[in-house]
């Protein structure tokens, strides 16, 4: 078995969907735009890209993968999109990380990309009948305990509930998470993650979008807590657009080599791939799932929870990994240190790859240690992974 290493990354920052500056900058070009500059910043000829491996979501039909690979340069790397859902652009860095370890492939582009502001609205004729209705593909049955196009009972609240958490403690977890990603944005700490977009508005004037834009700096617990509950008629119901992730666009890749050839050509690893791991769940405890796949990865990892420097349990509800840290013995001082889904945003298919890619770039700044990034995902779905950065 072969070493699998980062040896670059890039992502664009992460942009508010339909009212934020990445409005009509769709899927395909964010892609082509990670995947061209990781390849300029880890300094290879394109020309020895085995693969392109990107995650979507509600895109569909075509190969996204395929399509920035050509428009990247890298025509010679056929490119596979991966789909599963929120945790599709992990899912895509676990199979190119796993193609490297086998020795199948030597350099794989990986990662996610995600425009929620214009991804397709299908629409189709309604079983039994000649009406027509918009659609798009489920993942898992509609149940009244689990809709399937409504998150915030299926995951934010389901989580909830199983664990006692209360809207002041989702308030309070949203608004630290906000806190973190302000204060990590004044720091400069996402400044090596992100390549600036270059965005013509409507009325042809031009800016470089460089910053995430999703979080807030005027945020409170007053604010929050003036917010109304997605579902009133519910009674309790704690679930509010404060406390769930926003809706969003961006993109994210990682170059992954083995270490024999990053250490023929001259390459520094940023970070190893350590293990990863997914499990399935019944839909309705979909926010609980994380719970699930983090001892396997660990187990995996052959690691404790002591072994830990720093998590990210995506914030698709603040109740995920409020739950997950109650549940399992999680310190929270480590857990989601520069913000998540709460305050960075969460453009579906490339969160699980801007996870990775923080993650490394947070380790680095601390001289190593080992983390952990772990997600939910629709239809009762989730994924971890351990990435180690040697200590320097």
């Amino acid at each position: 078995m072969h070493e699998a290493v980062i040896v670059s990354t890039a992502r664009t920052p992460v942009g508010t969907a339909i009212k934020g500056s990445l409005l009509d900058v769709d899927a395909f070009e964010l892609a082509t735009l990670v995947v061209g500059e990781a390849v300029r910043r880890a300094g290879i000829d394109p020309a020895v890209v085995d693969d392109v491996v990107l995650g979507e979501a509600l895109y569909g039909g075509g190969d996204i993968a395929r399509y920035a690979a050509i428009e990247a340069g890298l025509v010679n790397a056929p490119g596979v999109a991966h789909n599963r859902h929120c945790a599709s652009g992990m899912a895509a860095i676990q199979t190119a990380a796993a193609s490297i370890m086998t020795g199948m492939d030597r350099v794989v582009i990986a990662g996610g990309t995600n425009s929620s502001s214009t991804s397709p609205r299908s629409r189709r004729r309604k079983p039994g009948t000649d009406d027509v209705e918009d659609w798009y593909s489920p993942t898992h049955r509609n149940t009244p305990e689990a809709p399937n196009y409504d998150m915030s009972v299926t995951v934010g609240w389901n989580a909830a509930v199983a664990t006692g958490l209360t809207r002041e403690d989702l308030d309070a977890w949203a608004l630290r998470s906000h806190q973190r990603a302000v204060a990590g944005i004044d720091a400069g700490a996402f400044k090596e993650e992100i390549v600036p977009v270059e965005v013509t508005r409507r009325d042809g004037t031009a800016f470089s979008f460089d910053t995430d834009e999703h979080p807030r700096r005027d945020t409170s617990m007053e604010r929050l807590a003036r917010l109304k509950v997605l579902h009133p008629e519910i009674e309790g119901f704690s679930i509010t657009a404060g406390n769930a992730s926003g809706s969003n666009d961006g993109a994210g890749a990682v170059v992954l080599t083995s270490r024999e050839f990053a250490e023929a050509n001259g390459l520094e690893p940023l970070a190893v791939i350590r293990a990863w791991a997914s499990v399935g769940v019944p839909p309705a405890e979909t926010g609980l799932a994380p719970v699930k796949a983090i001892p396997k990865v660990l187990d995996r990892a052959g690691l404790s929870i002591q072994d830990i420097a720093l998590w990210e349990i995506n914030e698709a509800f603040a109740s995920v990994p409020a739950a997950a840290c109650q549940l399992l013995g999680i310190d929270d001082e480590i857990v989601n240190y520069l913000g998540s889904g709460c305050s960075l945003g969460h453009p579906i298919a490339m969160t699980g790859a801007r996870q990775v890619i923080s993650l490394t770039h947070e380790l680095r700044r601390r001289g190593g240690g080992k983390a952990v990034s772990a997600m939910c995902a629709g239809g009762g779905i989730a994924s971890a992974m351990v990435i180690e950065v040697p200590a320097a």
